[in-house]
């Protein structure tokens, strides 16, 4: 873990906000498969993310209800049919959810290659002269590999906090009903922001040391502009599974050996969070 992540979970848990982010504990997770019905994702040599997404989070889904007390799972679909953002969002806020967890899988750029060809004769300024000649190709496979955790970028704060007014059922509890024109209700969506924020990195490197548990490369938790996690009423992650256009990671989800050790990860790291949450 980063030492500006561990100084910054320190600080964060021992300040009242943490306190006043945790006290809900963790009930209700939304389970959020990425893409799906006309909305592939990302492709591989013979797989497509949205296939992916949805086997991970069924079994991510299954493992919590066995393993958690009083947990419910919510999922935003459980066939491949494509729910809009606004409709993820509309579900994890109608449920009231304490989390939000959304699955995706990574796709690099691949690789761009100049071959050369041999010469070709031109004209330049009235001479002829022979040019080299290449082929560009470029290649879909890339090398690039592991897993990252996406939390919300500080950048769609003001998304977020359009979210919390209008869903105040998730932090009404310790403040009472928010009155959008008091000019107090500012200051505590900044309070709930910066919880919301800290609990999603929380989960986040729990997730992520998971995964390196299990010899994953880390590629850190991110701070992304995602629209997914910024309507949403609370805190959230968006897990990249690994790269779909890497042939061994590609071949890794697909095995049965990879979709249950991925969903395992995401769901210790769930479960170390919930521990940490509900200390007080």
């Amino acid at each position: 873990m980063k030492f500006y992540i561990k100084l910054f979970l320190f600080l964060f848990a021992f300040s009242p906000i943490f306190a006043l982010a945790a006290g809900k504990g963790l009930h209700k997770i939304v389970i959020d498969a990425g893409h799906g019905g006309s909305d592939a994702g990302a492709g591989g040599k013979f797989s497509h993310e949205k296939d992916l997404t949805l086997a991970i989070s069924l079994r991510l889904g299954a493992l919590i209800e066995r393993n958690l007390k009083n947990v419910e799972v919510i999922y935003t679909r459980t066939t491949d049919i494509y729910p809009s953002l606004k409709e993820r969002h509309r579900i994890a806020n109608q449920a009231n959810a304490d989390l939000f967890i959304s699955i995706h899988i990574n796709s690099s750029r691949g690789t761009t290659e100049r071959i050369f060809q041999g010469y070709k004769t031109i004209k330049k300024k009235k001479k002829r002269v022979q040019v080299p000649v290449y082929k560009v190709i470029h290649h879909h496979e890339t090398t690039a590999s592991g897993t990252e955790v996406q939390i919300l970028g500080l950048h769609r704060a003001g998304q977020k906090a359009t979210a919390m007014t209008s869903n105040t059922d998730n932090v009404e509890e310790e403040v009472g009903m928010l009155d959008v024109n008091d000019p107090q209700t500012a200051i505590i969506i900044a309070q709930y922001l910066q919880a919301f924020q800290g609990n999603s990195v929380l989960l986040g490197t729990y997730i992520q040391q998971e995964f390196s548990t299990q010899g994953r490369t880390d590629r850190g938790v991110k701070q992304m502009g995602l629209e997914v996690l910024a309507g949403s009423a609370m805190p959230g992650v968006l897990v990249e599974c690994g790269f779909i256009n890497n042939p061994s990671e590609e071949e890794y989800m697909n095995s049965e050996v990879g979709l249950d050790e991925i969903a395992r990860a995401i769901f210790n790291g769930v479960r170390a969070y919930k521990a940490e949450i509900e200390k007080n």
